[in-house]
């Protein structure tokens, strides 16, 4: 029996709708909900992403601030810029654009954001907090999993799950998220040999190495729940006949004959995904309260 199907753009919306509804709420309490984003030069891609940020931000009422540094921008500079964002009572959340240009130093930049104001969860602080299960501020992609699984009621105490990617963003904050579960996590990545051992024998499945189409049926057993997070760009091949396309690291078609619930790409996790960062805004702003002045 083919696979149910969780679609992400759907849940995304219910958390929209649960995010709009609590920035009303404190905005009752005289608190604004602010989001400042920062972009080191001006790559294309970037901007559109940062507008996009906008529109979804001010659609529930978020305040949503851009800052743009040159790109021949330094540390100090940027160090600068976040320290006064830090510094600032009326900002709630700050938000890094990556990737930063190559002479910067992307890691000391998290470092510095308040783990308070950190949305994305990316300080270190946070990360390491995920080893207790008490991070102030989650990494978002682990967060959007974690919500797809509890939003689809699967029981994760007991289960056995095998996370393929070990990435500090993705892979090992979403396996770290799950053993404070109670979960039996393993972790394994695009290198590791006789990969198919691990994954056959998992109930659940996460794919985050970052190769396309990497997962096939062959890999997962008969019932498998499948998360992919994978995302990737395949160029059209003339020879072939096939346009350019998204697709994740999980073999969809063949995978979805398999599985019981799967999430596709795109429309799956990334959506989920853009959703919690708005959420994890709002949680920023509400577990300030009391310690924060706010305007």
């Amino acid at each position: 029996m083919p696979a149910k199907i969780i679609q992400g753009r759907d849940l995304s919306e219910q958390i929209r709708q649960r995010n709009e509804s609590r920035v009303r709420e404190l905005a009752d309490k005289g608190v604004t909900v602010r989001l400042d984003a920062i972009i080191v030069g001006e790559p294309e891609s970037g901007i559109i992403y940062a507008r996009s940020q906008e529109r979804k931000c001010q659609s529930i009422g978020i305040d949503y601030r851009l800052h743009t540094l040159p790109g021949n921008a330094n540390d100090n500079e940027l160090q600068a810029l976040i320290d006064n964002l830090n510094s600032d009572p009326d900002v709630t959340g700050i938000l890094l654009n990556l990737p930063l240009p190559d002479h910067l130093d992307a890691p000391a930049a998290q470092y510095a954001i308040d783990p308070y104001k950190d949305i994305e969860g990316v300080n270190p602080s946070n990360i390491g907090l995920m080893f207790y299960g008490t991070p102030i501020n989650a990494p978002c992609t682990a967060l959007a999993v974690h919500t797809i699984l509890n939003e689809a009621k699967v029981e994760l105490r007991g289960k056995n799950i095998t996370v393929v990617g070990q990435g500090n963003i993705v892979g090992k904050p979403i396996a770290l998220a799950l053993i404070a579960e109670e979960a039996t996590v393993n972790t394994c990545n695009k290198y590791t040999d006789n990969l198919m051992a691990h994954t056959k024998d998992a109930d659940i499945l996460i794919a985050a190495a970052g190769v396309p189409e990497m997962i096939t049926a062959d890999h997962v057993r008969e019932g498998a729940i499948v998360i992919d997070v994978g995302i990737n760009s395949v160029p059209a091949d003339e020879a072939k006949g096939t346009p350019a396309r998204v697709v994740g690291d999980v073999l969809f078609d063949e995978v979805s004959q398999k599985a019981s619930l799967i999430t596709p790409v795109p429309g799956g996790v990334g959506p989920v995904t853009v959703a919690v960062l708005l959420q994890s805004a709002i949680d920023a702003a509400n577990k300030q309260l009391g310690t924060r002045r706010f305007r």
